[in-house]
């Protein structure tokens, strides 16, 4: 059987499964006596065995099923959960992630997995590996076990046998090998459809239409049809194992205290013959280069869109202007559509740091607290992708530097638990990312003694500089005030590293610290880096454009409002001194500020730019106007240029460079 064509699916399935598993190990460590939990893991790491042996990845399959053997121990109540059993299951899944990455990098996913499985197996006895399969009546044992109802089925239920109907309890069993799990439920009530009545599924319907199951599914089904029937129905469906079926004579009624706990709601009252009417598929799988063609194909329609605009304007046309003014409008509805099919939660770069977090604390004999808020927050894949590695480094910054040990902090009053708390919410046209703990701030005296160490400045100077100053020394390239070299710190590297690759992102990062009280490191990123509002503006024959999210303000300044100071032209700005930038001197397009055209006129056009806390006013000819323009990479050619990020069509076909205002603010 040729499985290359089912790899996609695979992959994204097992890392889903994986991550799954990962978060319900951290949920069982904190409740170890909830059995739900247990079989989750049990159902995830089944559902991940079985497509890993239908796809040939033996290894896989080889300690996914080990984990079974331990995950049924602790539902049978034969091995405690214990932190022992938390960290080998831990370290299995850090294995099996390690496996299918290299599946998913070309590789055989083949790894030397059995000093774990014996592990795994050390746990305790081992449970028959060949339970019995057998289903038919004869032979049924305490296989069909009893199932209660509500008040609700037992009153349809009695009401069919008055009429002359037969209750069944169903077990549909599917194959180990089984790939689309929901959707061979959904043929098996296609197939009961005209033949009766669904009363109850286990699992509940929410359930079967996800493929949340092991292999079996208990149906409760009212007929006048006879077992024969109803068996020879289903097992002509692929990849159905085995059916089995026995009349119900006992219906036994839950109690009405226990009608909350069981969760029935009206919903689930309903027959499965009624669900199935809608579609089970809620979402479905796009591989992203087809998003990523139909946004390249999208973004020349905004080239075109842009044109159309300035030849309306142009020609003076009222009917053209309408026509032009209703594609403007469908477009950006379109625009915001494809833009959200490129939004991603940022759960999905959240979830990796509870267990990161969980085995950093362990090795620094530290206890520490992550709290998640906002993960649903949703970010363009491209920023979502790239901001991962950065918030590793700023979290295991806090981890390391932040929090201090437990008996530091109870000789300081304070809980023994530190707390990291890691937050992401919308912000305008941002997303803000914030990671806080309340370990022991930056300490200043510190960092002023590397600083000065590595000859960043002199002793003299630094007793000068505020404390957001010094805070912003620890972004310097190479800079660590880690005493010594660790797994974790004091090489020089991470913190400038996290500072660059948030800025290529069109983003910033601040620092708010209290010593003795914590930190906070925010960061602020656009939603998308497609597509962008800019202003457009004019230095002699070209045209720049300046991002929108970045500007604060704009001001046509008189000229006798420039001043000098330290050899740099600054204006006064709503009572704070900033500095100006002479765009025309920055690209070299005049080498002096007095050739500067514009000093000639009464009035000097400024665009007002934040990076973070600080500001600056960049100096242009004219305005033009605000326009959303697609943002085009400069290519492998030309690489990188200092200040620009990147280049743009504009509507008459002429090419506008993109300015990036960050690396014009010192």
């Amino acid at each position: 059987m040729d499985t290359t064509h089912y790899l996609e699916m695979f992959l994204d399935e097992s890392r889903e499964h994986l991550q799954a598993v990962n978060e319900q190990l951290l949920k069982l460590e904190d409740q170890p006596q909830d059995l739900k939990i247990v079989n989750e893991i049990f159902r995830s790491a089944h559902t991940l065995k079985g497509m890993a042996a239908t796809m040939g990845f033996e290894d896989i399959a080889s300690l996914t099923h080990q984990m079974e053997n331990v995950l049924d121990l602790i539902r049978n109540n034969e091995l405690a959960v214990s932190t022992n059993v938390i960290d080998v299951c831990f370290e299995a899944v850090s294995v099996l992630e390690e496996m299918v990455r290299e599946i998913s990098e070309g590789g055989d996913g083949k790894q030397d997995v059995s000093l774990l499985v014996t592990k795994l197996k050390q746990m305790g006895k081992q449970p028959n590996d060949n339970p019995s399969l057998i289903l038919s009546k004869k032979d049924k044992g305490d296989f069909f076990t009893p199932i209660q109802f509500d008040e609700y089925q037992t009153a349809v239920m009695l009401q069919a046998k008055e009429q002359g109907y037969q209750v069944y309890q169903l077990i549909v069993r599917l194959s180990d090998d089984c790939l689309l799990k929901g959707a061979r439920i959904f043929m098996v009530f296609e197939a009961l459809d005209g033949l009766g009545e669904v009363i109850k599924t286990i699992p509940l319907v929410d359930e079967l239409e996800e493929g949340q199951f092991e292999q079996d599914v208990t149906i409760v089904f009212v007929t006048n049809d006879s077992e024969n029937t109803i068996q020879q129905k289903i097992i002509n469906i692929t990849d159905i194992q085995s059916v089995g079926c026995t009349a119900i004579e006992e219906i036994e009624t839950i109690p009405k205290n226990d009608l909350k706990r069981d969760k029935i709601t009206e919903k689930q009252k309903d027959s499965y013959s009624v669900s199935i009417n809608h579609s089970p598929t809620k979402t479905i799988r796009v591989n992203t280069e087809r998003i990523d063609h139909l946004m390249n194909l999208f973004e020349e329609m905004v080239i075109d869109r842009g044109r159309l605009e300035d030849i309306a304007q142009t020609e003076g046309n009222h009917e053209l202007s309408e026509a032009v003014e209703h594609l403007t409008r469908v477009s950006q509805d379109l625009q915001n559509m494809m833009l959200s099919l490129r939004m991603v939660p940022i759960e999905k770069v959240f979830n990796r740091f509870p267990k990161m977090v969980r085995g950093l604390a362990k090795d620094l004999e530290k206890k520490i607290n992550l709290q998640i808020v906002g993960a649903e927050t949703e970010l363009d894949r491209t920023v979502i992708d790239e901001i991962g590695d950065p918030l590793v480094h700023l979290i295991r910054n806090s981890i390391d530097h932040g929090i201090e040990p437990p008996e530091k902090r109870k000789a300081q009053g304070k809980p023994e638990e530190g707390t990291i708390l890691l937050r992401a919410f919308h912000s305008g046209n941002h997303v803000m990312i914030e990671i806080q703990d309340d370990g022991a701030g930056i300490n200043r005296e510190k960092v002023i003694e590397k600083a000065v160490k590595s000859g960043l400045f002199s002793l003299e100077h630094a007793e000068s500089l505020i404390d957001a100053e010094v805070n912003e020394l620890i972004f310097s390239s190479g800079f660590s005030t880690a005493d010594q070299v660790s797994d974790l710190s004091g090489r020089g590297v991470g913190l400038d590293v996290v500072r660059t690759k948030i800025e290529s992102l069109g983003g910033h990062i601040l620092i708010d610290s209290s010593p003795g009280e914590g930190s906070t490191f925010s960061i602020q990123l656009p939603l998308t880096l497609s597509i962008l509002s800019t202003l457009l503006v004019s230095l002699q024959d070209d045209t720049y454009a300046v991002p929108l999210s970045s500007i604060e303000e704009t001001v046509l300044l008189p000229k006798e409002s420039v001043f000098q100071a330290h050899n740099q032209s600054v204006m006064d700005f709503r009572n704070k001194i900033i500095p100006l930038v002479d765009l025309r001197k920055a690209f070299e397009l005049n080498n002096q500020l007095h050739d500067h055209p514009l000093i000639e006129k009464e009035t000097i056009a400024i665009v007002i730019v934040r990076k973070g806390d600080k500001l600056a006013g960049l100096i242009v000819d004219s305005f033009i106007g605000q326009k959303e323009v697609v943002l085009k990479s400069l290519g492998s050619y030309l690489g990188q240029i200092d200040s620009i990020s990147g280049a743009t069509i504009l509507g008459d076909g002429r090419v506008s460079l993109i300015i990036d205002p960050n690396t014009l603010i010192k």
